[in-house]
């Protein structure tokens, strides 16, 4: 995909819904919503397997729409790059209530950091291109944080309450220790990320306040 803006008009964080960090997307017709999920969808996949730099075309055909269509939702590689980001951070942080409501809060806790796991074993593609320098990236850290410390910082809340783990850690300090544990390494994939994070998980549950009732 072209780094330059197409020449379409496009604003460069277009309609694209996850691409616009401050301000809500204005309403799309029910078409192009369709060809944008497509189009984030396919991005995801192909930058799993191919990187950030793979070809235009790739990601259009396994979207099943043309180039152009993807050129008017993201005329810049980044702007795509963004969407894919912001999307998979939000499914993260919106998958927490429904662990909240079925499980009990330590329980609800560990299986929402296996979650936060994969999504940062299988996102390296996009870290590298968010490490890279590029100022189009700038807000995300911050965009990352917004999102996911809250969250983090609920499921804590309640397991601490619960007496289920102990309450010397911080959402900003288990989000760091969950990613140093995502690092890459050689041989070796999500699977591996999980059983070091359910080190990480046995290890809150070390010094729990035993005297609160549990949930």
């Amino acid at each position: 995909m072209a780094e330059s803006t197409a020449a379409t008009g496009a604003d460069p964080t277009g309609s694209a819904g996850p691409g616009a960090l401050e301000r809500a997307p204005r309403r799309l017709r029910a078409d192009a919503q369709r060809n944008i999920d497509s189009l984030l969808e396919a991005a995801k996949v192909v930058f799993g397997t191919s990187g950030v730099d793979a070809p235009a075309k790739e990601i259009a055909d396994l979207a099943g729409v043309g180039v152009g269509t993807l050129y008017r939702h993201f005329p810049q590689r980044s702007d795509l790059v963004k969407a894919v980001f912001q999307r998979e951070v939000d499914a993260c942080a919106d998958a927490a209530p429904a662990l909240t409501a079925a499980h009990a809060p330590g329980a609800a806790l560990a299986k929402w950091l296996l979650r936060y796991t994969e999504f940062l074993a299988t996102k390296r593609g996009l870290a590298t291109a968010l490490h890279s320098g590029d100022p189009a990236f700038d807000a995300l850290p911050g965009y990352f944080m917004r999102r996911l410390g809250p969250t983090l910082g609920s499921l804590l809340e309640a397991a601490t309450a619960s007496g289920e783990i102990r309450a010397d850690i911080s959402p900003k300090d288990l989000l760091h220790a969950v990613a140093n544990l995502c690092l890459p390494v050689a041989d070796e994939g999500v699977a591996y990320s999980q059983r070091m994070v359910a080190l990480l998980i046995d290890g809150l549950r070390y010094g729990a306040d035993t005297s609160r009732p549990r949930a």
